[in-house]
């Protein structure tokens, strides 16, 4: 089967398996971050059909959605791969960057890297940010019922990855937690080209709740 088969029908595999997802982490999540990281891998060296198809499935079964357990994702897409007859060393490598592409609080140890990780990681991070990223931050805090701001909370800024993972904060403690921290997080030379605009706007953004929520201007 050639590549763009492979990819098309996992495409409409991904797309079929998340048509019930949160609006945060559903198929035009994928679909975007599928796009974004073509166009990164266009400015970059890499294996443009691993990129894909990490961008594909790199949040095929997210582990926040199945009690914490990381193994499903890689498992759903370990199994489709093989259906297709798709080699094990592209395999092996896209299950290495579904392992790897959480965020996790930012302080845990590198243990892979590759460039095709490095665009799609970048990919994914520049959804979580702008104007896209705000919408989808106070989506999945309205799914978890999360309070949108608590001022006697403040941002816990040294969490590790199970603290991280099982945070109930705010909407807004997220921003300072991980979305503003984005832009210095990334990998490629495009990817932080394009995360300095979205990163500016959810700051003119933080500028204006607060001047909203202190009633004054």
């Amino acid at each position: 089967m050639n590549q763009e088969t492979v990819i098309q029908k996992s495409a409409a595999f991904v797309k079929e398996t998340l048509s019930d997802a949160e609006g945060g982490h559903d198929w035009w999540h994928i679909y975007r971050v599928w796009n974004t990281a073509r166009y990164i891998a266009r400015h970059e060296q890499a294996n443009h059909f691993i990129v894909e198809l990490g961008a594909l499935f790199h949040d095929i079964a997210d582990s926040k959605f199945h009690d914490g357990n990381e193994t499903i994702g890689p498992a759903i897409t370990r199994k489709f791969l093989l259906s297709l007859d798709v080699g094990a060393a592209v395999i092996d490598h896209v299950v290495k960057i579904i392992e790897h592409i959480s965020f996790k609080g930012g302080h845990e140890p590198v243990k892979f890297r590759s460039p095709e990780l490095d665009i799609v990681r970048d990919a994914d991070r520049l959804d979580a940010m702008g104007a896209i990223g705000i919408a989808r931050t106070f989506n999945y805090g309205g799914h978890k019922h999360r309070l949108i701001y608590d001022p006697t909370v403040p941002p816990n800024m040294t969490m590790n990855a199970e603290e991280y993972k099982r945070s109930s904060a705010p909407t807004i403690n997220h921003f300072y937690e991980k979305l503003l921290l984005l832009k210095d997080l990334m990998n490629t030379h495009t990817g932080k080209e394009l995360a300095s605009e979205r990163h500016a706007f959810m700051e003119q953004f933080l500028k204006q709740f607060f001047m909203e929520w202190k009633a004054v201007k």
